[in-house]
């Protein structure tokens, strides 16, 4: 299985993600320019300039002509993919640390950081149809009690929000009200990383614990945990198979005194059924910060502290393999 490498940030990335169709990626780092490229051969589309910081986190709308992006600079900006041009800009108070799209595409959710003395703040607002009568009217806005959010998505039906935070606490809450319908606490560090499964019903969380736990959407119960012995940044499910992705790697202050051996800069796969890794793969100089499947099932990216992004498309020996039980 071999990687495309796609070079075009000069510093760590932070999210990518794959569009709906599967044959755009969409990458942002600490760089402040997100890019897209083709998903088939790791030519880079595009450029978006417009933010000055950090860009941490971003959502594509389905039909894949708009972008949303956050950013450490205050703002969250939404963009016109086929141009690169910007469309609006949202001004905070303090950093953006997730955007979400909702189902429809006609609403979108924002996450503010704790910092500066505000608190960490749920934004709710109307994505216009026609961009030039978009405007920063807040329709909703929910502070968040406790430890900031570092994590958002919305459920099904767009009736709750989930959201992963810094003290390792997971919340649903209503969309319209603000209310926290459910709240757990099964991870004792920062959640790194939220991704629903192959339906709204079930989603996976990472975390600094080096654990990553698939819940159950509505009441927040465990379906199975898996420990590493490394911090864990990402973590993504197969659309099409039983399998599960990790990466991670101890964090880039520690990297520096240690081997990439030791780092455990790998993605490694886990069946979701039996609990047990099933490969991994190398490549990485540095932590993996994110990853995401292609929609297809038939591969998946990863980005890291170096600055690459790794695209791998599955041999087919990956569809062939089977655990002895699932032989009939």
């Amino acid at each position: 299985m071999r990687p495309i490498l796609l070079n075009g940030h000069t510093r760590a990335l932070t999210t990518v993600k794959y569009n709906y169709d599967g044959d755009l990626i969409f990458s942002v780092s600490k760089d402040s320019v997100p890019c897209v490229w083709y998903s088939s051969n790791g030519e880079r589309l595009g450029t978006f300039e417009g933010h000055n910081g950090t860009v941490w986190t971003l959502d594509i709308s389905r039909d894949s002509t708009r972008l949303l992006t956050g950013s450490a600079d205050n703002s969250m900006i939404l963009w016109n993919v086929n141009g690169g041009q910007q469309l609006f800009k949202w001004e905070t108070q303090t950093a953006v640390r997730a955007v979400a799209f909702a189902s429809g595409d006609k609403l979108a959710l924002f996450v503010t950081d704790a910092t500066m003395g505000q608190k960490s703040t749920i934004h709710i607002v109307e994505i216009a149809k026609d961009s030039s009568k978009q405007t920063s009217k807040i329709l909703n806005k929910f502070v968040i009690k406790g430890s900031k959010a570092t994590r958002a998505l919305w459920g099904k039906l767009n009736q709750t929000i989930i959201t992963g935070h810094d003290d390792g606490t997971v919340c649903v809450f209503d969309a319209k009200t603000g209310e926290v319908l459910k709240s757990v606490k099964e991870h004792s560090g920062p959640i790194t990383d939220i991704q629903f499964g192959t339906t709204q019903d079930y989603f996976i969380t990472s975390s600094k614990d080096h654990c990553a736990i698939i819940f159950e959407a509505e009441n927040l119960s465990i379906y199975k945990k898996f420990e590493t012995e490394r911090p864990v940044n990402s973590a993504a499910i197969s659309p099409i198979k039983p399998h599960l992705i990790l990466g991670g790697g101890q964090d880039a202050m520690s990297v520096t005194t240690t081997s990439a051996k030791q780092g455990k800069f790998e993605v490694r796969f886990y069946h979701m059924v039996f609990e047990e890794e099933i490969g991994r793969v190398k490549g990485h100089f540095g932590p993996i910060n994110t990853l995401a499947f292609h929609p297809s099932g038939k591969g998946y990216a990863s980005g890291g502290e170096d600055g690459f992004v790794r695209v791998h498309h599955f041999d087919d020996s990956y569809f062939k393999f089977q655990f002895p039980e699932e032989r009939e």
